[in-house]
């Protein structure tokens, strides 16, 4: 099984993930954040480089790829923690993964505008870099209209919508492990 996160950036995904590796049995946690820093790294100075790496083919080739590899290797859940906003990329990347005979559960982490903005300013990326956790900060507040404008429009009808306004991770991790255990397997 898949179990992609979906949501605001700085909406919880990567917390989510890390409680649902440690209750999860077997599962691992796959960041595809960290593909496309890789391919970040491997293309600066290059005129093929984006603004956005999600828009490269080979970051959705990639992380297809590592997603279907782990979880055939793992044989336990890999656990996603992604915001794609685009609907095009989150159906062609989720599609490819269902056609390849993955279940896939997609999760679509929801927060009200004033309490994801709260996270976002008491949120420390960088402990001890301040300028660091300061940019991821702003990169957050900017991005954060892109998923208002995918919830609003088509997000929420490809997944299940948790609503973790008022939940604490604890509280979030026990209603996503509730609802995976009551998902059928397909």
């Amino acid at each position: 099984m898949i179990v992609w996160i979906n949501g605001p950036f700085g909406g919880g995904k990567s917390t989510l993930a890390a409680g649902l590796a440690g209750t999860l049995d077997g599962a691992v946690v796959a960041d595809p954040e960290e593909v496309g820093d890789l391919l970040r790294r491997t293309l600066n100075g290059h005129r093929l480089r984006p603004r956005d790496y999600q828009e490269l083919p080979p970051w959705q080739e990639v992380t297809r790829t590592l997603l279907i590899s782990l979880h055939r290797f793992t044989g336990g859940p890999v656990v996603v923690p992604m915001s794609v906003l685009d609907r095009e990329r989150a159906r062609t990347l989720l599609g490819s993964l269902r056609a390849d005979g993955l279940r896939v559960t997609h999760l679509i982490l929801h927060t009200m505008p004033d309490q994801l903005h709260a996270r976002i300013a008491a949120s420390c990326e960088v402990p001890g870099d301040e300028t660091r956790s300061g940019a991821v900060r702003a990169y957050r507040r900017r991005r954060a209209g892109d998923y208002y404008t995918a919830a609003s429009t088509w997000l929420h009808a490809t997944g299940t919508v948790i609503d973790t306004t008022d939940l604490t991770a604890d509280q979030t991790l026990a209603r996503v492990s509730t609802h995976l255990a009551s998902t059928p397997s397909t």
